[in-house]
């Protein structure tokens, strides 16, 4: 083990990269704005400067620690270097800060408050591109940019979509589209990860909440909503609760107290989904389909199909997402025609799918709009009401409840596992008590795993994020080498828990906790205590399947359940 002192503490370090990460691990906070942990080093922002024993002056994100180092991270002179660069930065930054959805969670207003800039010493002059409001699910401000290169890393390293880039050089650099198309207009699939981590305003997720509020405040609607089963390990987080306490009762108190008429649990429909699709994957398995079949409720990921590999598209499974296909029962449920269907959702992608073809089961939309567990948040901030102290309700009945595989749909590898429950069962004609698939557990990236049968030996992938999918696809090119029977692909790296949508917690946090297995762990937790963990043993899809749908694999189940696709172009200009 190596050691080295920082601002006169010891501190032993052996695996970190660099002196920023030493640091970290000391709790030692060094100021960044380009650094995560997760991507390259860039080295831009010049923010986390430090001191060594010889009085030069360094970057600690990309200075290698070395062992007998001495360096200060806090001198007069690194915080006069800080103070200048922040002033910089303010200057070609358009500063709305009271009015911007940022405030209070931006790092460039944080850092400004921390090193006392209450002015600007240099001309302002920030971009004056136009704001790009195109993509249905995010906005891209260039005035609010400050180059930190955050969102093309994201872009291209994590998720390999590489929607965005660097453009011109120097004092002219700023951040654009291939071929300088609007965002709807290039391949982004909306995942939102890019504005996951930019630490400014430059990048937010398109905010719906005026509709929604417009729709509570009618007095003809009726606004029914539903929760996927991300939000519950999410949004407390917003409120001071830790990542690992399941809130699902008190998100139901806070709805109903902004005035939802109905709130229901989108994993009723999670289960619904499995029924769907494990019959699906046993029908392929059976008649000898081109396999693997792969999973069909993340929108992210069916985009990125249709732009990228439309070749791929029939071996994709039909099946509906648990949103939209609670949407269609929804509409047939409630037949009023002022009914506002609701989604509370962890992604950003689902404010593209709403509006895709072949989503109006009942000849209107299935689902109104999509709203963010941040967009959620804050309306339950500004309506003043006291989150953390809210007593638990109840879901309403009928469409209220689920099972444990329905509740792990937000990890990634939780709807294989649900998936293979119900296979599992129904291909051996047993009850099983064995129903843990741990083996397509965990926050990697590509998972492989080779599951028993009934007798019979099914190889299965699970991978989560775009880059990982990109290795599947490649994987692809020479057919199915790996002999994969089915696969599950998310476009969020550790599933729908770790959305675009998700609380965005600081960035030491995030380069420090693995917030994708404690929200993961958590569904998981919740899973085990509950007294049905498989989705075809739910009472209420058996009712469905019974009353509405005239039995199991009815020609109504498919038209309402189930949808279509469409190849699409990288670029539509």
């Amino acid at each position: 083990m190596k050691n080295m002192i920082i601002d006169g503490i010891s501190c032993e370090f052996e695996n970190e990269r660099n002196v920023l990460e030493v640091a970290r691990k000391y709790h030692i906070d060094i100021p960044n704005l380009c650094y995560c942990e997760s991507l390259s080093i860039y080295g831009g922002c010049r923010l986390c400067v430090v001191e060594n024993e010889r009085g030069g002056v360094e970057a600690a994100c990309s200075m290698l620690p070395k062992d007998g180092m001495v360096i200060k991270t806090n001198t007069a002179r690194l915080r006069k270097h800080r103070q200048m660069i922040l002033e910089l930065l303010l200057a070609s930054h358009r500063s709305e800060c009271t009015t911007c959805e940022k405030s209070e969670k931006c790092k460039l207003q944080s850092y400004a408050k921390r090193y006392n800039v209450t002015k600007i010493r240099f001309p302002i002059e920030y971009s004056k591109l136009p704001i790009d409001n195109s993509s249905l699910s995010i906005v891209r401000d260039p005035s609010k940019c400050i180059l930190c290169g955050k969102c093309v890393r994201m872009c291209s390293e994590v998720q390999n979509i590489h929607a965005i880039d660097f453009a011109e050089r120097g004092m002219e650099s700023y951040i654009s589209c291939g071929f300088e198309n609007k965002l709807a207009d290039t391949k982004c699939v909306g995942c939102g990860q890019c504005a996951a981590v930019c630490p400014t305003g430059a990048l937010l997720i398109k905010n719906e909440v005026s509709k929604l509020w417009e729709a509570i405040y009618d007095p003809v609607r009726k606004v029914a909503v539903q929760v996927a089963p991300s939000v519950r390990v999410g949004i407390g987080e917003e409120f001071g609760l830790p990542a690992s306490q399941p809130v699902m009762g008190k998100i139901v108190t806070a709805l109903k107290m902004l005035g939802a008429d109905y709130v229901f649990d989108t994993s009723l429909t999670a289960d619904l989904t499995i029924m769907e699709e494990s019959a699906e994957f046993m029908e392929k398995l059976k008649t000898g389909a081109k396999l693997p079949m792969f999973t069909s409720c993340c929108p992210g990921w069916i985009k990125h199909v249709e732009n990228m590999h439309p070749h791929l598209m029939p071996q994709v499974s039909t099946c509906g997402s648990p949103m939209e296909m609670f949407g269609a029962i929804l509409r047939q449920h409630y037949t009023d025609d002022e009914l506002y269907s609701v989604a509370i959702m962890p992604c950003t992608a689902k404010k593209f799918e709403i509006g895709r073809e072949d989503q109006s089961a009942a000849g209107v939309p299935d689902v109104d709009i999509a709203i963010t567990t941040r967009e959620l948040s804050r309306m339950i901030m500004r309506a003043g009401i006291n989150f953390t102290n809210l007593p638990d309700e109840e879901f309403d009945s009928p469409l209220g409840e689920d099972t444990g595989a329905a509740v792990i749909f937000g990890a990634t590898g939780g709807v294989m596992e649900a998936a293979l429950r119900t296979a599992n069962d129904w291909l051996t004609g047993k009850d099983n008590t064995d129903i843990d698939f741990t083996a397509v557990r965990g926050t990697q990236g590509l998972k492989q795993a080779t599951v028993n049968i009934n007798g019979s030996d099914i190889k299965v992938a699970v991978a989560s994020g775009a880059a990982a999918a990109k290795c599947v696809m490649d994987r692809m090119k020479n057919g199915n080498p790996d002999g994969w029977a089915f696969v599950e692909i998310m476009g969020c790296p550790g599933g729908c828990v770790n959305g675009g949508g998700q609380p965005i917690q600081p960035q030491y946090v995030r380069d420090t906790v693995d917030l994708k297995a404690v929200r993961a762990k958590a569904l998981y937790d919740q899973d085990a205590s509950m007294a049905l963990r498989k989705s075809h043993e739910s009472p209420v899809v058996k009712a469905l399947y019974s009353e509405w749908y005239d039995g199991f694999g009815g020609h109504k189940a498919h038209h309402d359940l189930h949808t279509s696709y469409v190849p699409r172009k990288k670029y539509s200009k």
